[in-house]
């Protein structure tokens, strides 16, 4: 397994991640046998880090996490985001990053996940009724405390990571990034580069629209079926680009989704894409993306023909789209 370092002067991890969140919320049910083998499976192939949210299945992601890595805890680098706040009805109803909050948060997280520290912790979007630097400075004291390893940010904008760079070094900055989901390399992917700073790009399949949601969605509680991607003309128009995709693919001798894991490999050694598999199978379609070369032709290929803004739709609901780049 190729490792890639979090930040400038921060540790190694695999180059790509395990994206953990689907096997227990958003994408109708999983199998949780299934999901401690995935596991299982991705740190036997060399994956080290795992990527999950306290709020993922109010808990539930970390409890399988905990399962899958008793005995196994030195083999993995584990990134928590904290802070969403849901309902009784699974509804986002807001975000705290207030000091005592994010302490208590990780109390319960250490707890779940059955472990003395977390490896990488990271806010999930910034509250933007709390100063970033107390956020921050209430991280930086379990660093101190021993229960954190590093701190990270997650859909937080180029201004917020700065200031958050002037309380703690961050590692690693996790956000959306994809061939169709680009608007990072503006301001953000400049900002960290110039810090010295991580990307974990979550998303590299745009939630499954590149290899097989363009098709449509049935699943009982799959939550793309309210995304403005995944509704009506924008689903259709996104289905050509990922058939576009999938002639350049095959020309490599791939699949769609392997290609564009592969392209956001390629967008530097300081990105790692996260992986969403919840079945063996599907990190086995995905991991031969680390072996696929793309020359540089390959590269203006692609990148011409997915510019930024060639997606139809945005990737959150009004109310996602509010939080993110905070």
């Amino acid at each position: 397994m190729e490792m890639r370092r979090l930040g400038a002067n921060g540790p190694l991890v695999s180059a790509v991640g395990l994206g953990c969140m689907g096997m227990s919320d958003f994408y109708g049910p999983a199998d949780e046998g299934e999901s401690v083998a995935t596991i299982h499976e991705a740190i036997d192939r060399g994956v080290t880090l795992l990527n999950t949210g306290d709020f993922y299945g109010m808990g539930h992601n970390e409890l399988v996490i905990a399962r899958a890595i008793e005995g196994r805890r030195d083999r993995v680098f584990v990134s928590v985001k904290f802070g969403a706040l849901r309902s009784p009805d699974l509804a986002f109803v807001g975000f705290d990053g207030r000091p005592a909050a994010v302490k208590t948060f990780l109390a319960y997280t250490l707890k779940r996940l059955r472990t003395d520290y977390v490896d990488l912790y990271q806010p999930a979007r910034v509250d933007p009724s709390v100063p970033i630097e107390e956020t921050v400075g209430a991280m930086a004291e379990m660093v101190q405390a021993g229960y954190v390893r590093h701190i990270g940010l997650s859909e937080a904008s180029a201004a917020t990571v700065r200031r958050a760079q002037t309380v703690h070094p961050i590692a690693a900055l996790e956000t959306e990034y994809a061939v169709l989901t680009r608007e990072i390399e503006a301001e953000t992917l400049p900002t960290l580069r110039e810090l010295g700073i991580a990307t974990v790009a979550y998303g590299v399949l745009s939630r499954g629209l590149i290899g097989g949601a363009a098709r449509g969605l049935g699943t009982a509680g799959d939550y793309r079926t309210l995304l403005p991607r995944f509704q009506g003309d924008n689903l259709a128009a996104n289905a050509k680009l990922v058939d576009a995709l999938g002639a350049i693919a095959q020309e490599k001798g791939a699949t769609a989704a392997q290609l564009a894991i592969a392209w956001v490999l390629a967008r530097g050694q300081d990105v790692i894409p996260l992986i969403g598999a919840r079945t063996r199978s599907r990190l086995a379609e995905a991991l031969p993306a680390l072996d696929l070369e793309l020359t540089a032709e390959d590269l203006a290929r692609i990148d011409g023909a997915f510019p930024v803004g060639a997606v139809a739709g945005d990737r959150y609901d009004k109310h996602g789209m509010a939080m993110v780049n905070g």
